[in-house]
């Protein structure tokens, strides 16, 4: 077994083990933190494999951006959790209907790979070839009007985020510099 091999497995140890306590763990925000070692790690499986464009972006989507959100909103909510616990109890029948599914469809993918079933020779890439260059130039060339509306309502988007949060109070109190050196001369 060579070293990738080691590492995907330390890895993919390491993710099933922290997704399994994102959903165990008592404090919220433990759990989002769980999570969070769980994009990592999954990260670090998709560096593995020479996607390096997608494990970058999910760190900086996930891990940099929703969950630094997920976790400001736990811990400025004070959360019930006894609410929570009794959630739990009353979803459990879906949530094992659901794991046996789950359980059964990996069964039956092992029992094919194992069970005789030959598997297709990988097609090895070009030596030129790099998804994060390929990716670029596909977006900038086929998809750019596309990509510009996006863009725009992105930036659409972050400005009504800003003007509506923004307000002056009345009993705001604030400081004119300029006039304060005024006074003073």
């Amino acid at each position: 077994m060579d070293v990738i091999s080691v590492l995907f497995f330390l890895f993919a140890l390491v993710t099933v083990v922290a997704a399994t306590r994102v959903i165990t763990a008592r404090n919220p925000v433990h759990s989002a933190l769980f999570l969070v070692l769980t994009f990592v790690s999954s990260a670090a499986i998709w560096l593995l494999m020479k996607a390096e464009f997608l494990a970058i972006v999910l760190v900086l989507v996930y891990v940099g951006a929703v969950m630094v959100l997920f976790l400001f909103v736990v811990m400025m909510l004070d959360i019930d959790l006894d609410n929570l616990r009794a959630g739990f109890w009353r979803s459990l029948p879906v949530g094992l209907f659901v794991a046996a599914i789950i359980v059964v469809e990996l069964s039956l993918v092992l029992w094919a790979h194992f069970g005789g079933v030959q598997e297709a020779d990988l097609v090895q890439p070009a030596a030129d070839y790099d998804n994060a260059k390929a990716l670029g130039e596909l977006l900038y060339t086929g998809y750019i009007y596309p990509l510009e509306i996006a863009g725009m309502i992105l930036l659409v988007a972050m400005v009504a985020a800003i003007a509506l949060t923004l307000r002056r109070r009345k009993d705001h109190k604030s400081q004119n510099p300029s006039q304060q050196v005024r006074v003073r001369a």
